[in-house]
């Protein structure tokens, strides 16, 4: 074999080992499915009145940020407008405090 056709066939036969390693299968990594989260049931509290209103709706807020539907910074102001609320209600002010949970509850999305 001459000297000179050497490299050639040496840059061909690294070719054809470049592309047969190219071809070659990989293996891919599992992907693992979340398991879902199951929240425990939230206790509601009953009754009548602004109370009553305001602590089911402090529950579900709560309940969302625990389970993630919720992020945290915004349950946070959610609650302290739900506390605004509750405090006019415990001042005697149901009107003023229904006002101010229907207004946190439109402004966060909530019904």
């Amino acid at each position: 074999m001459p000297a000179s056709r050497l490299p050639m066939r040496l840059s061909l036969a690294a070719l054809a080992v470049a592309a047969l390693a190219a071809c070659q299968s990989r293996t891919t990594p599992a992907v693992r499915e979340p398991s879902p989260v199951i929240p425990a049931p939230v206790a509601l509290p009953t009754g009548s009145g602004c109370g009553p209103e305001i602590a089911r709706t402090k529950a579900i807020v709560d309940s969302d940020v625990a389970t993630g539907n919720l992020n945290k910074p915004v349950g946070d102001r959610f609650n302290a407008d739900l506390s605004q609320a509750a405090a006019e209600c415990s001042a005697g002010k149901s009107g003023e405090a229904l006002h101010l949970l229907a207004a946190a509850k439109s402004r966060y999305g909530y019904r």
